[in-house]
């Protein structure tokens, strides 16, 4: 292969990558009944009039799989976090006691399990239409590297190798996928 098409295959598996690391923080963030400080990557607090990210104005752990304990670096922000917390729409139920805020996370009821599993699908789903759209446009700079000049063969081997590609992260994303499946279920 000459050095557009190993180019075009190096950019075509970067761009897949980077549609499997999104994926994996969306599932990172779509809880299974053990907290973690994911749980709260959304969530933006109002730090002197800018909207910030809560890791950056505070200490998040989570000292047993029940609960998430927010510390801020600031007294003054306990507050703002606690009001941006709950403005997150999460369903937690945060509990200020001047020193640092609490959350504990519900124990989730069979049909929110399922509501997850749903969410997880159709965010496993959009992975995969990405992945796809990643392979049409290699595909289509594979065919304008035909037309430049690229030997036909060359050019299908290139396709061929594109869609092997595809194929295996597809199945990464439906491994992904089943593995927090099964985890959501896991009571």
């Amino acid at each position: 292969m000459n050095d557009d098409s190993l180019l075009l295959i190096e950019e075509t598996k970067e761009n897949m990558n980077n549609t499997i690391q999104f994926f994996d923080r969306e599932l990172q963030k779509t809880r299974a009944g053990k907290s973690s400080p994911q749980m709260l990557d959304g969530v933006r607090v109002d730090y002197y009039d800018n909207p910030t990210p809560l890791s950056q104005v505070a200490n998040i752990s989570t000292p047993d799989a029940s609960q998430i304990i927010v510390q801020p670096w600031e007294k003054t922000m306990l507050a703002p976090i606690e009001k941006a917390i709950m403005a997150a729409n999460l369903g937690f139920n945060p509990q200020n006691n001047g020193e640092f805020i609490r959350i504990i996370v519900p124990q989730l009821t069979e049909e929110r399990r399922k509501e997850l599993v749903k969410k997880v699908k159709a965010d496993a789903e959009q992975a995969k239409v990405n992945i796809r759209n990643v392979r049409r446009n290699s595909n289509d700079q594979a065919k304008k590297l035909e037309k430049d000049g690229l030997p036909e063969d060359e050019a299908k081997r290139l396709e061929t190798e594109i869609q092997k590609m595809t194929d295996d992260f597809v199945s990464k994303i439906d491994k992904m996928t089943e593995a927090k499946e099964k985890d959501i279920m896991t009571v």
